[in-house]
């Protein structure tokens, strides 16, 4: 296996990615063939019958800190279909990625929990608010958050807002979301 990166993308083939984090096969029907590369597997998805599983990998295979922003830049893309609670949990995230203190992180945790639903904005923060520290209250043992909760978050926010986009827009939309996490995954 392939050491993890310390670029943008978690690891450059996607077998790596799997093998290191086997939680991810249980949100995903495809599997990656071991030779191919990450972004080969991505756009593979994107072509695929559920090219929403592109959107699964992207939020897994960034780096923590970059799934959070990749998935704050998908939801601004979106704006129009989003509020001002989700636009409140964007700059909590924002902070984070920004500066990913545990000040900012335990900032986004605390402001998601406290949300009364689970919009796509609230989704991100708790990618913030997932990517270390404990995710119990302060004082008592550290409970450390799951390697894969950063993802499953991001995921979650990301295709949640996709779902609100009208179905005529929604491939166009998806691949443009796929395409932002390319270039960012190339930041590396």
């Amino acid at each position: 296996m392939t050491a993890e990166s310390q670029g943008t993308l978690r690891f450059e083939r996607a077998a790596d990615l799997f093998s290191a984090y086997p939680e991810i096969a249980e949100d995903m029907d495809a599997l990656p063939d071991p030779e191919i590369g990450t972004l080969d597997f991505l756009d593979s998805l994107v072509r695929s019958p559920t090219p929403e599983e592109a959107i699964t990998l992207a939020a897994h295979a960034l780096a923590r800190r970059y799934s959070v922003w990749w998935g704050h830049e998908c939801l601004r893309h979106l704006d129009a279909q989003i509020d001002d609670t989700d636009r409140s949990m964007l700059a909590h995230a924002a902070r984070w990625v920004g500066e990913p203190s545990e000040a900012n992180r335990v900032a986004a945790q605390t402001a998601a929990m406290a949300a009364p639903a689970k919009t796509p904005g609230v989704w991100i923060a708790l990618g913030a608010a997932w990517s270390g520290g404990s995710l119990g209250p302060p004082g008592l043992p550290a409970v450390p958050p799951s390697r894969v909760l950063t993802g499953r978050a991001v995921n979650a926010g990301v295709l949640s807002v996709l779902a609100r986009v009208d179905q005529s827009s929604r491939a166009r939309v998806l691949a443009g979301f796929v395409q932002m996490a390319r270039v960012l995954a190339r930041q590396s």
